[in-house]
């Protein structure tokens, strides 16, 4: 309600209603009211059990028979009473009599001087015993029959009852669920998502519109089904999200689920494998029946390739739980009795391993491709991200989304998270452009190792390595920009030649990767030439240069020996059960021909780089001279080197020069004095190989 003399002011907020505390005697949890209470009161009673044994032993005195039979004949006995125990076949006296002088001290008496005594008698040993009780003053002495079976039987199991009593108190909550998951195993471990457990929606999405736009329909027509039906249209049974690791398959199911107003149900495609045969397939079962009960509803399905592998492709025989599993949810999915208005979305990375039944129009109508983002995409992922950080008003999310191609979704908040740890560690305030710069290199190529002990003649090897890599980078035209050289061992380098693409690049050019692969032979051949010795920091360009050959040569048709054709079939993982027996679809004559032109064009490439280093010999000379002096050179001062012999700007000596920063523009080519020409032999190389010793 307004303030009428201040409708501009707010009315006062109303207190919170205090927390109502939840009985712990109630919850689930183990009834600790209960067990303190059964405690206190099992040691009241033992209390009062020992008090009571201790109160009788001291009042009462235990006699031999010797000590008896001389106290009746002395007069002392004053009280006697024979005890008739039948279960236990025992008999014994008890009475009072007075204690001499030497044993009041020992035992408590009553008003008249007396206290109990007990003795224990066998009656066929002391078959004179009326005799003698007569002969002392007790003619007639009563006789008492006790049954003490029952308090016995009472003793013997009340330890046990006790015990079993404090173990239930203590393991009531896990005694409750052994008792419901005994026969639960066949149930599903969906879990239903609600709007007040996940806050993720579609604003918080962001890289992947299309994506977002066709999985938005299916929310859309939730909400609104007559819009579609009026034209004849029905909703889709099935959405398969496909793309590579980190790209937002899981977020935005968990943003359908945020936007949704129908129930969403989660599980993972492990959940349905269990130790147990048939377990998989129950759950699927009780998952659907689940849906039909709610319907209309959404189930996410995440990595369903743990479950929708194909079939037949099995290593060994026996029966395959997955198998059951699948066909389980084959029926159930589009079968005789399909559930309606339950709808299917599955993510995963793998689809070459799905079974080709599951991919059909009737299970999964629609597939929805998300793949890494370009560089608009890029810049939107990292302003949802940086919602979490304080960044300095400097930075420029722009400049970092063009240096960054390549990068999925989890790569790029990785990179902000990363530069907030090196921006806390230096205790700044907020998040700079420096540091943006410094995480985009951790996370690209690792961290810098400045503890690792080099020596001269390695860190010599490795600047003479880098300085091979990058001479040819400036000197070759189709190369893309040079970022930086460091001959600080970063990652599981000792060296790296860092370069940053203009843009986002969806095909390989043949000159483009011609002069990549002759970048990548720089290194080796750098060595040799200035060193005369080689050693093994080329390994990783070399593994590198001769797997894209072999694209060059079986995929791309850009081999003028073997022709536009393809050898092969390849895919970009291993399927093991589909691999075996399969034949490679070429001869050994083929076989032979496809090595010696991979191993020709890699030869080619580094005779080419040899010539090329041998025309600069001076240049790359000077080149491993700065970087032995300084460490780290950005590309700009390589390019000074190239130019003009030597660099005009230097860094500080010994520290790291400061990451290049990307201009607001598009990040221009690599235009030294003068570009090499293409000449001879055009041969396939190697996009972006990671130069490194």
């Amino acid at each position: 309600m307004a303030n009428p003399r201040n409708p501009n002011k707010k009315p006062p907020k109303l207190p919170r209603p205090p927390m109502r505390r939840t009985d712990p005697g109630k919850g689930d949890g183990p009834n600790w009211r209960g067990v303190v209470l059964f405690l206190g009161m099992a040691s009241l009673l033992l209390l009062a059990f020992y008090a009571h044994q201790s109160q009788t032993a001291a009042s009462t005195r235990e006699l031999s028979f010797a000590e008896f039979e001389g106290y009746l004949k002395e007069g002392r006995v004053k009280e006697v009473t024979l005890n008739v125990e039948p279960a236990a076949n025992v008999r014994w006296l008890s009475g009072k009599f007075t204690p001499p002088e030497g044993m009041k001290r020992a035992v408590r008496t009553d008003a008249q001087g007396l206290t109990g005594f007990k003795v224990t008698v066998d009656l066929e040993f002391k078959r004179d015993l009326e005799q003698l009780l007569a002969a002392n003053g007790f003619p007639n002495v009563s006789q008492k029959v006790i049954d003490n079976s029952m308090w016995q039987a009472l003793a013997g199991t009340l330890p046990f009852v006790l015990f079993i009593l404090i173990m239930y108190f203590f393991f009531r909550q896990q005694i409750r669920m052994a008792g419901k998951s005994a026969f639960s195993f066949g149930k599903s471990k969906a879990r239903i998502l609600s709007k007040d457990k996940n806050k993720v929606t579609f604003a918080d999405v962001a890289g992947i519109e299309e994506a977002k736009d066709e999985v938005s329909e299916i929310v859309e027509f939730l909400r609104d089904p007559k819009k579609f039906q009026k034209l004849g249209g029905r909703i889709p049974k099935g959405i398969l999200m496909v793309g590579p690791p980190g790209t937002g398959k899981t977020l935005l199911a968990k943003a359908i689920a945020g936007e949704a107003d129908v129930p969403f149900y989660g599980i993972s495609g492990s959940d349905f494998v269990e130790m147990f045969v048939g377990v998989g397939a129950s759950r699927v079962r009780d998952m659907f029946e689940q849906g039909k009960k709610t319907a209309p509803c959404l189930i996410f399905i995440d990595e369903i390739d743990a479950v929708g592998r194909s079939r037949g492709h099995g290593l060994g025989g026996g029966h395959d739980e997955r198998e059951q599993t699948l066909n389980a949810l084959l029926v159930e999915m589009d079968g005789i009795d399909t559930a309606e208005g339950v709808i299917i979305i599955a993510a995963t990375n793998r689809k070459d391993v799905l079974d080709p039944a599951l991919l059909r129009p009737g299970r999964f109508d629609r597939e929805v491709h998300i793949n890494l983002p370009d560089v608009k995409g890029r810049e939107e992922i990292l302003k949802v991200h940086a919602k979490k950080v304080k960044a300095s008003p400097e930075v420029c999310w722009s400049t970092l989304a063009r240096s960054t191609p390549g990068f999925s979704g989890a790569e790029l908040a990785n990179v902000i998270n990363e530069a907030a740890l090196l921006a806390a560690r230096r205790d700044a305030e907020a998040i700079t452009q420096k540091d943006l710069e410094e995480a985009r290199d951790k996370v690209r190529y690792g961290r810098e190792r400045r503890s690792l002990a080099m020596s001269d003649e390695q860190k010599k090897l490795t600047a003479y390595h880098e300085a091979g890599h990058a001479l040819l980078n400036i000197v070759l035209e189709h190369t893309d920009p040079l970022h930086k050289v460091s001959i600080i061992p970063r990652g599981p380098a000792l060296g790296v030649t860092m370069m940053l693409p203009t843009e986002d690049r969806y095909g390989y050019g043949k000159r483009k990767v011609t002069d990549d692969l002759c970048v990548a032979m720089g290194g080796r051949v750098a060595e040799e030439m200035f060193l005369g010795d080689i050693s093994s920091g080329a390994s990783g360009d070399i593994k590198m240069a001769t797997w894209y050959a072999k694209k060059m040569v079986c995929e791309w048709g850009m081999s003028g020996r073997m022709g536009m054709v393809e050898y092969g079939d390849h895919e970009d993982y291993v399927f093991l059960g589909r691999e075996i027996g399969r034949s490679r679809g070429y001869s050994e004559q083929t076989a032979r021909e496809i090595d010696e032109e991979v191993h020709q064009i890699v030869n080619g490439a580094y005779e080419r780089a040899k010539k090329i280093l041998g025309e600069h010999r001076e240049t790359v000379e000077k080149i491993a001279a700065a970087l032995l002096e300084y460490e780290t050179l950005d590309g700009s001062q390589v390019e000074e080197i190239v130019k003009h012999g030597r660099i005009l700007n230097p860094p500080p000596k010994g520290l790291s020069a400061p990451s290049a920063p990307t201009p607001s523009e598009p990040l221009p080519a690599n235009r030294p004095v003068e570009k090499i020409k293409d000449k001879g032999t055009i041969l396939p190389g190697l996009e972006g190989a990671p130069a490194g010793a």
